[in-house]
């Protein structure tokens, strides 16, 4: 233990999690503190749904996310989803697939075979994924969600060579299972953008994590079932001080999974995207004013272009 904490304050790095709960100083570009997120967002129909609760309820979304994945959806419902994120200044993230429990291999379904998570098995995949994001972009989508360590890498060199964007917004999956700040601080020397942690994760991890990286952090304030169902309104300020930059996320407990979705799911698709802004709303309200947010549009934000 001596030997451990020797070496990361040599390093430069946190000897342990933090339990003082250091504020952060850090920020978005625009001096903002915190932003929103709405996740499971599955087409052009449900960020209409979104985009009309946010009015009836007040409150600013900058992100919406989508899990189903790009090639789930046509090339007209991505246009469609890029023309209302351009129009309203909101960051659209579309997951890339497919994903290992359904693409196609069997490994990812055995119960000690789900340490795979939702990666991309084998080289194929890859190359599958990298056509999907180059599609997405040709669209105008300018933000994707990740899941595998080697595709963040592919991801990184194409943006370099100019095959991708260059301000393409690479988000991480918390089905990424980036456990720890020095996992994390590899994941953003890769090109991450902003990487979403483990919905239970404590203040003290939190604060251990923004000493070491300066990317935004996303946050489930309230996670699926699947990540745990947590539900964390009442530490909001405390999360905001101490991990600044930070996407707050409202998911949804006592949902059913809706992933890959479609019009066979439609209702609960539009009815859950319509109760995740509600929750959003319930959350904002016990946010201290001193804490800023950012508009719509503002810089970071992985805008679609038309």
């Amino acid at each position: 233990m001596q030997v451990a904490q020797s070496l990361l304050k040599e390093l430069g790095l946190p000897a342990g999690d933090l339990y003082e709960h250091p504020t952060s100083s850090l920020t978005f570009p625009d001096g903002a503190q915190y932003r929103v997120e709405i996740p499971s967002v599955e087409g052009p129909a449900a960020f209409r749904a979104v985009l009309e609760a946010a009015h009836e309820y007040g409150i600013t979304i900058h992100r919406i996310s989508q899990g189903s994945g790009i090639m789930l959806l046509s090339d007209a419902e991505i246009r469609e989803m890029v023309e209302l994120g351009a129009e309203h200044g909101i960051e659209v993230c579309l997951f890339v697939g497919p994903r290992a429990p359904w693409e196609g291999n069997a490994q990812a379904l055995t119960p000690d075979g789900k340490h795979f998570g939702w990666r991309h098995m084998g080289m194929d995949q890859l190359v599958y994924a990298l056509n999907d994001i180059e599609r997405a972009t040709s669209l105008g989508l300018r933000s994707v969600l990740v899941a595998d360590e080697g595709l963040l890498w592919l991801v990184k060199e194409a943006r370099a060579r100019g095959y991708l964007p260059e301000n393409l917004v690479v988000k991480a999956s918390a089905l990424l299972g980036a456990a720890n700040p020095l996992g994390i601080k590899l994941l953003a020397d890769q090109g991450l953008n902003t990487v979403n942690v483990a919905s239970d994760i404590s203040l003290a991890k939190l604060a251990a994590l923004r000493q070491v990286v300066s990317i935004p952090i996303d946050l489930y304030i309230e996670s699926p079932d699947g990540l745990g169902g947590f539900t964390r309104y009442h530490e909001l300020n405390e999360i905001i001080r101490v991990a600044a930059p930070i996407y707050l996320k409202f998911g949804l407990r006592n949902a059913p999974s809706i992933y890959p979705s479609g019009v066979h799911l439609e209702h609960v698709v539009l009815q859950s995207a319509r109760e995740r802004v509600r929750r959003a709303s319930l959350g904002l309200a016990r946010i201290d004013a001193s804490y800023r947010t950012s508009e719509l549009g503002a810089p970071g934000l992985g805008v679609p272009v038309r």
